[in-house]
């Protein structure tokens, strides 16, 4: 039998049975839409916008970081009805809300008193627990990840100073961050459990220098906080080393947070408004509170600027079906309370779609729908609008976001639109989150690619409301 017969006879013995496996997946052919003139037009003009840059520039000048709960949050959100007003929105007003158990960093050193005695560069998680005044000195137990510390013996860790060195990877979606982060979410709580006196971890970041990075951490009900803290990814991966020398490492540790109870915070809120109050609100936004590090501006200045900037191009292009509100969330780092509040206060409008920015200021990639059946065509023109400025269609879960996530609850459709991430970890949370690190043709990009999905959604003829909200 020549070889092209016995090709096709494998082709035929084969191919019936991996179809009636469905092994072949099944391409679908999107269906053909016409480009919308007014919606490239936006899009591309918003390729030169300055708002953003004016609005980011502007906060981390004048405001710096906007700790949650503190004075400087305070004049951030004076601040933000002032700028807000200024571009021309409409209904702005702050809608205050109180923040409970407000947590403020004190001193914080660490060095190794042996075998090799140094300083360490590390900062305090959120919602840590103090050494005495004094500080601790415990020996070090090494842990290489997360999983390591929970199959540790219980009570195996008392006295001792429990050190876990997960690595974070970059990666273009930031998926490293849910796995790796585990360390500083959960990390502390299992530490105490297990009796130590303390914990530090390798900082959740994808670099390689002497900034630590911060986060939150929460403690189970009837769990004594301990100290927990992050070591700067250098002075970890030093530690690790040393602690491979085969012989014991003991750590001196002071750290001196403490809560200073309620303190008022709010969400700053301001729209554009639409010519159809059936169709339904769309909120937007970012988080105006930072971490006390560095100055807010990936974390989360950008966010709000580059979706302020898109909603003020719509409102400057003329009226449209739906309103748009923008809110500058007033707490999201230490607990998302910012969003609750809003979610809250709002639950008997009908929202017809949240979507927020708070991944930096990088390109974005890829956008991700969640909408209604009836919605589908949205999708499609989306996807159309937003190609030529290099923004792909995925097919992920709609995450929304700490901020809208308890408007999407409500019945709200989503959209994520994915800022690349291999740069952003280097520097969230740390004290080089600066208005140097944004890049401001990649802003400009972030507006254009939000102007031009606005301009798709507004006035869009499908309903957006989700009779199926996501759990």
């Amino acid at each position: 039998m020549n070889p092209s017969r016995l090709a096709l006879l494998s082709c035929a013995l084969t191919l019936p049975t991996l179809l009636g496996s469905a092994a072949i997946a099944q391409r679908v052919m999107p269906a053909a839409v016409a480009p919308d003139a007014k919606v490239a037009a936006l899009r591309d003009a918003a390729l030169n916008d300055d708002v953003a840059w004016d609005i980011v520039e502007g906060i981390t000048t004048e405001i710096g970081p906007r700790p949650d709960g503190s004075d400087a949050e305070v004049r951030a959100r004076t601040w933000a009805v002032a700028k807000l007003k200024s571009l021309g929105f409409r209904n702005v007003r702050i809608e205050p809300y109180d923040l409970h158990n407000v947590w403020e960093r004190g001193a914080e050193t660490a060095e190794v008193v042996a075998p090799y005695p140094q300083k360490l560069r590390l900062t305090a998680l959120g919602n840590s627990g103090a050494t005495p005044a004094a500080g601790l000195t415990a020996p070090v137990v090494y842990f290489e990840t997360i999983n390591d510390l929970m199959l540790a013996p219980a009570g195996s860790l008392a006295g001792k100073i429990a050190f876990v060195s997960n690595a974070m990877q970059p990666t273009q979606d930031g998926s490293g961050y849910g796995t790796n982060g585990l360390a500083r979410f959960l990390g502390p709580n299992l530490a105490a459990k297990k009796g130590a006196v303390a914990l530090v971890i390798r900082s959740i970041g994808t670099d390689h220098g002497r900034g630590p990075h911060t986060g939150t951490t929460n403690f189970e009900a009837g769990v004594a906080p301990i100290p927990a803290a992050a070591l700067s990814v250098a002075d970890a991966e030093n530690l690790e080393r040393m602690l491979k020398r085969d012989k014991p490492v003991t750590l001196h540790l002071t750290l001196t947070p403490h809560f200073i109870g309620t303190r008022p915070s709010g969400n700053v809120v301001a729209e554009v408004q639409g010519t159809d109050p059936s169709a339904g609100i769309i909120t937007i936004g970012g988080h105006l509170d930072s971490w006390d590090l560095g100055t807010g501006a990936i974390d989360d200045g950008a966010g709000f600027a580059i979706t302020t900037a898109a909603a003020k191009r719509l409102m400057e292009a003329g009226k449209h079906r739906r309103t748009i509100r923008v809110v500058w969330f007033g707490d999201e780092e230490t607990g998302g309370f910012g969003g609750i509040a809003y979610a809250k206060a709002h639950a008997g409008e009908r929202h017809a779609l949240a979507a927020e920015s708070d991944s930096g200021a990088d390109n974005v990639w890829r956008f991700n729908t969640h909408f209604p059946d009836a919605a589908k065509p949205v999708a499609d023109r989306l996807a159309v609008a937003l190609a030529p400025i290099g923004v792909v269609r995925g097919h992920e879960t709609v995450h929304g976001g700490t901020d809208v996530e308890p408007t999407l609850a409500l019945g709200a459709s989503g959209i994520d639109l994915n800022q690349s991430a291999l740069r952003y970890f280097d520097w969230h949370h740390t004290p080089e989150d600066t208005l140097d690190r944004i890049d401001p043709v990649q802003l400009r990009q972030n507006v254009a690619a939000w102007t031009a999905m606005l301009a798709v959604v507004a006035d869009a003829p499908e309903p957006l409301l989700d009779v199926n909200p996501q759990k």
